[in-house]
């Protein structure tokens, strides 16, 4: 009974369970801002680290939320959930490139959120040390090689 006290089904749980994890990942980059304030480019670097960190780690799974979206029929609360974080994750991105003043912040807020995308499904499917521990310095070189305004 004290389960139903807090969620009126399952189905909410999984999205609060889902909101948790928006709400983590989020943290992530609001911990960045305070970090490095008005500093774009050492707030990019310091997400490369923590990519990085995610990408070697050896109890990585993918992304629980990309594993969740694959479960979850389109009309599931959860998927807007799932959907307004990756949204809201590119645009961030798009933001911090553009504050860095890269010259096409929406296209390169793109190559990198599919090759970071790619790669937590990646690690899902080959063991430790396979492509998506390539992924930093790949986002490394494409930030290096972008031009900027």
């Amino acid at each position: 009974m004290t389960f139903y006290r807090h969620f009126k089904t399952k189905d909410h749980v999984i999205a609060e369970y889902l909101r948790g994890i928006a709400n983590e990942m989020t943290g992530v980059w609001e911990d960045l801002a305070k970090r490095h304030p008005d500093d774009p480019d050492k707030q990019l670097a310091g997400w490369l680290d923590h990519v990085e960190m995610i990408v070697n780690s050896m109890d990585e799974r993918g992304c629980a939320l990309a594993n969740a979206a694959v479960e979850l029929p389109a009309e599931h609360e959860g998927r807007a959930i799932i959907q307004a974080y990756k949204a809201s994750k590119r645009d961030h991105l798009v933001r911090l490139l553009r504050a860095a003043r890269y010259a096409k912040p929406e296209v390169l807020a793109d190559e990198i959120f599919l090759l970071f995308e790619g790669a937590r499904i990646n690690l899902q499917c080959v063991k430790h040390g396979g492509p998506a521990t390539r992924l930093v310095p790949m986002l490394r070189a494409l930030l290096t090689s972008a031009p900027r305004k």
